[in-house]
């Protein structure tokens, strides 16, 4: 399967500005054969606190439908998160109490949302915004034969969710960013780990340019089974893309059986 990085520079609270320009590098990858796109985190507003309840999104989240009909028209496959609010739950987030929002991640193949992971693990000024997720589940792709373990940004530094996710039967790790500096070999040694310690290929997407609180370095890669990177991105706006083998991580787990030889009676 042909995958996409898409690393794009996010424009603070641009929302339509974003999609369409999320989609027309989306657009770039499919000419060139790309079949699973992924989007940085946030991709179509960033981490928009102060227009938080303007641009957060309640479903069918309208956001989703413009990518559903992008991903319908290319029979393509599209991942990345966006800013959900739910009214009226239980638990609502500190910042308004009317709202709680979620970083709200989204997986779509064919025209058709195949499911959703709300971020578990929010970071620093996050926590004044967001609630975090209490479920940890791959997404099943039906058309493709395929499931996608998906996780968000922060979430890169527990392994505990990776490994949570292979367990369940991810084939692809992907993990989509706001990744920002001076963390550049935290990212890049971390995104090659949860490769390695779970035998199965890692899409790590990370966005550029910068916003009113950081400047992001970019650095997205595709990472093979072996942790081998395959595909890596500089500073800037870019699409890397690589084939990726899913026959791989079988051959993997029976040279080096790690999942056989885990003692989860004693850890």
């Amino acid at each position: 399967m042909k995958a996409a990085c898409i690393q794009m520079d996010i424009r603070h609270c641009k929302k339509q500005t974003n999609i369409n320009h999320a989609l027309l590098m989306a657009g770039e990858a499919i000419s060139k054969g790309a079949e699973l796109i992924v989007f940085p985190e946030v991709f179509s507003t960033g981490f928009c606190y102060d227009n938080i309840e303007e641009n957060a999104e309640y479903t069918p989240y309208p956001t989703i439908e413009t990518l559903c009909e992008f991903s319908k028209e290319h029979n393509c496959i599209l991942i990345g998160s966006i800013i959900e609010a739910a009214e009226n739950e239980k638990a609502a987030a500190p910042h308004d109490q009317s709202y709680q929002y979620f970083n709200m991640g989204f997986c779509i193949e064919s025209g058709n949302l195949a499911g959703t992971y709300k971020k578990t693990h929010p970071f620093g000024q996050e926590k004044s915004y967001f609630c975090g997720g209490d479920t940890i589940l791959p997404i099943r792709l039906e058309k493709n034969d395929l499931t996608i373990g998906l996780e968000i940004c922060y979430e890169l530094r527990f392994p505990e969710i990776a490994r949570k996710l292979s367990l369940e039967g991810a084939d692809i790790l992907v993990t989509i960013a706001e990744f920002p500096n001076p963390r550049e070999h935290h990212w890049k040694t971390l995104a090659i780990a949860r490769a390695i310690e779970n035998q199965i290929p890692h899409i790590a997407c990370n966005r550029a340019g910068e916003d009113p609180y950081s400047t992001f370095f970019g650095g997205s890669m595709i990472i093979d089974a072996w942790g081998e990177v395959k595909a890596q991105a500089d500073d800037g706006e870019c699409i890397i893309m690589h084939d990726i083998d899913m026959r791989e991580t079988d051959n993997i787990r029976k040279a080096i059986p790690v999942f056989d030889d885990r003692r989860p009676d004693i850890y």
